[in-house]
């Protein structure tokens, strides 16, 4: 089983891709830089059956014998997973799913540094050109459809037991 879930034909939701999202940790003050997004998608969607496969052979492989155990944990607290069901994504002003994710399920995926960007006929774009980076980037609004590569991995550590997502590729 490849380590690496394609997307296909999924909505891009809250991109962070030309610009990363940029926090602080009030603890330490230390500046987070990610760049990230959503990726909403029909219930049904091969991609997210196969992250859902990819999650569980993780959990299997980390948790062991408490595998079971620890993913209804995961499944029971939002913040410790980067997928979810479209009502669970809730517009804290009016407190209703956000626009297009009901009914869908999403997958959430980010890193620290920039994503490879790839143009519709399938070439890569070279990293170091910041200026076509940037062009493409741009082009990546909330609900255009794209494809992506992400990379589920198990979080282990003193936040706590969770699955993440590596954002890989976003074509």
């Amino acid at each position: 089983m490849s380590e690496i879930i394609f997307l296909s034909n999924v909505r891009l939701s809250f991109p962070h891709l030309a610009e990363p999202q940029k926090q602080i940790n009030e603890a330490t003050g230390k500046e987070r830089v990610s760049y990230n997004c959503e990726f909403i998608m029909p219930q049904d969607h091969a991609g997210f059956q196969q992250f859902m496969q990819r999650y569980g052979a993780l959990a299997l492989e980390k948790w062991k014998e408490h595998a079971q155990t620890v993913m209804g944990m995961i499944h029971q607290d939002r913040k410790t997973r980067c997928y979810g069901r479209g009502e669970e994504k809730i517009n804290k002003k009016t407190f209703q799913p956000y626009d297009g994710y009901a009914g869908h399920v999403f997958i959430t995926a980010g890193r620290d540094t920039a994503p490879q960007m790839i143009q519709a006929d399938g070439s890569p774009v070279d990293p170091a050109n910041t200026m076509a980076y940037q062009q493409l980037a741009r082009k990546m609004y909330g609900g255009c459809r794209v494809n992506a590569a992400v990379k589920p991995w198990p979080q282990d550590n003193k936040h706590g037991r969770g699955i993440r997502c590596d954002l890989i590729a976003v074509q």
